[in-house]
């Protein structure tokens, strides 16, 4: 190390990102570490200051949630199901945010009963927030959220059938 010391970090339990260690909030059951939130907290704060960044918050929503899926319990398992759900809609299937919104609304009060663990990726996928706050502008944003959203909906290939199911399912009963 040359005399130099090494910047102690830590890793996000959910993205793996690596960050300072910091004393913060976090979330009940999306696992992630307080620096990893406090980035997600300020994507957030972005999207709601600004309609032209707002455009892309599904995925934003989506894909922080099942980069961080928890561990297996009732409110993480509904968490990973109709997030991905949301992912697949948008990005498969070209759904905007406000019709997935609905599908989930769907899934909430009618699938609960349907919704079981999903086992997370073993890699984690290539890109996290820490890609989107680095947006130049509203347009850059969009682009790096859908980019992130790509990645993580990848991540999740083993379970894509079974999501594209659960969504037709929730279709049929809106």
């Amino acid at each position: 190390m040359n005399g130099m010391m090494q910047a102690a970090v830590e890793s996000c339990p959910g993205c793996g990102l690596k960050l300072p260690p910091t004393e913060g909030a976090t979330h009940a059951y999306v696992l992630s570490s307080p620096g990893c939130w406090a980035l997600y907290s300020e994507v957030l704060a972005r999207e709601y200051s600004d309609p032209a960044y707002m455009a892309v918050h599904r995925l934003t929503v989506d894909a922080y949630a099942v980069q961080h899926p928890g561990v297996p319990e009732r409110r993480s398992i509904q968490s990973v199901n109709v997030h991905l759900v949301g992912l697949h809609l948008v990005l498969d299937r070209g759904a905007d945010g406000a019709f997935a919104r609905h599908v989930i609304g769907a899934m909430t009060q009618k699938l609960t009963d349907r919704l079981t663990w999903l086992d997370p990726p073993a890699d984690h996928a290539a890109l996290t927030v820490r890609d989107v706050i680095e947006a130049r502008d509203a347009a850059d944003h969009g682009k790096r959220v859908r980019d992130w959203a790509a990645a993580v909906w990848a991540s999740w290939r083993p379970h894509h059938s079974r999501v594209s199911a659960l969504a037709d399912e929730a279709i049929r009963r809106m």
